[in-house]
């Protein structure tokens, strides 16, 4: 997804949740000044360096949704995870690590487990750092201390920032695997349901715990996302959900 056909989402998502345009683009500016002082990464440093290492167009996506330690025993029992590039949604990469699996990738706000970003990070994770209006604080707090970090906005991109479309962590996952030349997508632990889990909620002690109303609203979009790519992408996309 080009950033005009984006652009059309991004208004509607501002209205819908009457986020501002103003704080977004304030959180990139930041994220975008750090990676210039700190040394960031680019898609074609991803492509180089995991999609052409790996030689697979194949790619597996981590929600954080009820059922991704289900769908990972699934996946270990009929797939062979080498062949795949792994992207995991933020707070999914704890789920992984409980697992013993690193992701190659993880597609991150910082909202989620920073002690397990961290670790994956150190265990040769990239990272996909995503601004907006929420999040300055913790882009200010943690960036610095990544490696390997590519970024993303929701808003225009500028300077060293991309937008590849996508609104939650997971179906951004989705957009980046895209851009990254996937041609086939398994997706686990994207339920895009009613319940949260820890993995999405670090400060919740509970497992699973009913969404508030803005994270079903989140979820619907990123349903819809999904449900627009399998119309208007040449990919196979496959939800262990379904």
């Amino acid at each position: 997804m080009n950033y005009d056909e984006w652009e059309n989402w991004y208004e509607r998502i501002l209205d819908d949740f009457k986020f501002s345009k103003h704080d977004d683009e304030d959180s990139a500016k930041l994220l975008n000044q750090i990676l210039n002082e700190e040394g960031y990464i680019t898609i074609d440093d991803l492509k180089c360096d995991i999609v052409d290492f790996k030689n697979t167009d194949k790619f597996i996506v981590f929600g954080a949704g009820p059922s991704i330690k289900q769908h990972v025993k699934t996946i270990r029992e009929n797939y062979n995870l080498e062949d795949y590039i792994l992207i995991s949604a933020d707070g999914a990469t704890t789920a992984l690590l409980e697992m013993h699996i690193v992701p190659d990738i993880i597609a991150t706000d910082l909202d989620g487990n920073m002690d397990d970003i961290l670790a994956a990070n150190f265990r040769n994770a990239y990272l996909v750092v995503h601004a907006h209006g929420n999040n300055k604080e913790l882009i200010g707090k943690y960036t610095s201390f990544l490696d390997n970090v590519m970024g993303t906005t929701q808003s225009k991109p500028e300077g060293c920032l991309y937008n590849f479309g996508g609104f939650t962590d997971g179906d951004r996952a989705i957009f980046l695997a895209l851009q990254l030349g996937a041609k086939s997508i398994i997706l686990a632990g994207m339920d895009f349901g009613d319940v949260v889990t820890k993995y999405s909620r670090p400060n919740n002690k509970l497992d699973l715990m009913d969404a508030d109303e803005i994270k079903k609203k989140k979820l619907k979009y990123a349903e819809e996302l999904v449900n627009w790519i399998e119309d208007n992408v040449n990919v196979e996309l496959v939800n262990l959900c379904d």
